[in-house]
């Protein structure tokens, strides 16, 4: 495990929500992740990382997925290896994303949305999100590949107002 100062090793990201109220469609949000080589940091992702799914090599994995917020704790899990990460990559942005599913859900129309990212014991940030509360999607969080090739973290809110497919093509940018 590496202390801040060494840079960030292994991060989770933790996202729950509360389920929709009775009678009302389920709310799903998704983590996505996006990769970035190192000749273009803010050009297209090299890869995305959502959705039941992981990275090419192993290092990002979606460890949990929930399509409506029941369940106890976390409703979604996602862990970044970046110190397995190629050297061929120098950023990751971490993003959620709600679907939409026909209409139009902000942050907040979602019960209790809250997002924590850690690296073991140590919180790295947390937000509910009321900051965006207006925005369907948000990145959260920039792991960039410092000189000496450490993994930087720097704690990101910026709200979009996007579909988890667009939204992931745009968050880098």
């Amino acid at each position: 495990m590496s202390s801040l100062n060494k840079g960030a090793a292994k991060v989770e990201v933790r996202l729950r929500w509360d389920p929709s109220p009775l009678g009302a469609p389920p709310s799903d949000l998704d983590i996505i992740a996006a990769t970035y080589r190192a000749a273009s940091p803010h050009g297209a992702p090299a890869y995305l990382v959502h959705f039941d799914s992981r990275s090419p090599d192993g290092t990002i994995t979606l460890n949990r997925d929930s399509k409506n917020g029941k369940g106890l704790g976390d409703d979604e899990v996602m862990t970044l290896e970046l110190d397995r990460l190629s050297p061929d990559y120098s950023r990751v942005l971490v993003g959620i994303a709600i679907q939409q599913r026909g209409g139009h859900l902000t942050f907040a129309d979602i019960a209790n949305p809250a997002v924590r990212l850690t690296e073991g014991y140590n919180k790295l940030s947390e937000t509910d999100f009321s900051p965006v509360a207006t925005s369907t999607a948000a990145t959260v969080a920039e792991f960039i590949r410092d000189g000496s090739s450490a993994w930087q973290f720097r704690a990101v809110l910026r709200g979009f107002d996007a579909d988890p497919d667009s939204f992931a093509r745009t968050m880098g940018a």
